[in-house]
């Protein structure tokens, strides 16, 4: 009751939302909503079941789950130490460190996947080493997919998590620090519980873009069918000889995506930014 004659209140006084904000939030949800809601229209429903058997959807996207969950690990593995140390280390050339992450935000996806075909490649800077390594080339393989999706998706943890490490309370490090817990120890047991939730958030939108990866991926890993393969560039490799078809391999791919967003925010990010 309290509640409803506050909102009664605040609309008497002219405190509801505003024209302004309202009409443009309204068509930015239609439009955002627009495509997906036409791959659902033009999917044809009749024939899904054939079109999938036919084009080796399944294989595609276990492709493309397994690689984007590898690419993820990666990317926390490597990006939540380095959003730490953009966060605190106060050192020059840090700000150069910052614009590097940045790069693959700004880089056309096909543009990141040439520079690490002249990076990773057989002809690339570190094509020999990378050979005599491992016996073979690196391109068009499993692991030059899941390198690729790191590559572009990674810079999402970064930002994500650098800003949770710059409001992170210092007081509960320091105290720890006092009690002579040992740097490693502070940053393990006290600092990254302190920003789990942001690294979670991060993780999460790193796994989708690495999901949706097609541009590198298909510079770097190739489209071959079984081996490296994903769901985008299938889509693509249907859609050039059968346009009809293309929505209907958009399908899994959305699906899996929403649901487990969904139950992500809902199991972790929301309980954890309530507490």
């Amino acid at each position: 009751m309290t509640t409803g004659r506050a909102s009664r209140t605040r609309r008497q006084a002219g405190l509801g939302p505003p024209l302004v904000v309202v009409s443009p939030a309204v068509i930015g949800v239609l439009f955002l909503l627009l495509p997906t809601a036409a791959i659902l229209i033009r999917t044809p429903w009749t024939r899904l079941g054939s079109i999938y058997r036919q084009q080796g959807v399944w294989t595609a996207l276990r492709l493309s789950v397994e690689s984007s969950l590898e690419a993820t690990v990666l990317s926390v593995v490597f990006g939540v130490p380095l959003a730490w140390a953009l966060a605190r280390l106060r050192l020059p050339g840090m700000g150069i460190a910052r614009a590097i992450v940045t790069i693959p935000l700004v880089l056309p996806p096909v543009i990141g996947g040439v520079a690490l075909f002249n990076a990773l490649g057989r002809k690339g800077i570190l094509g020999d080493p990378i050979h005599a390594v491992l016996g073979r080339d690196l391109p068009f393989s499993f692991p030059a997919i899941v390198l690729a999706q790191t590559f572009v998706a990674m810079p999402f943890l970064v930002i994500t998590v650098e800003g949770a490490f710059r409001i992170a309370d210092r007081g509960v490090e320091e105290a720890a620090a006092t009690l002579g817990a040992s740097r490693s120890r502070i940053f393990l047991r006290v600092t990254l519980p302190l920003v789990l939730p942001a690294v979670l958030l991060g993780a999460v939108l790193c796994w989708a873009r690495a999901l949706g990866e097609f541009g590198a991926t298909l510079l770097v890993g190739g489209n071959v069918r079984g081996v490296t393969q994903t769901l985008p560039t299938l889509v693509l490799t249907v859609f050039n000889n059968n346009p009809a078809d293309a929505p209907a391999l958009a399908l899994p791919l959305i699906v899996v995506a929403v649901v487990v967003i969904g139950a992500l925010r809902d199991a972790w990010l929301r309980p954890m930014a309530a507490t």
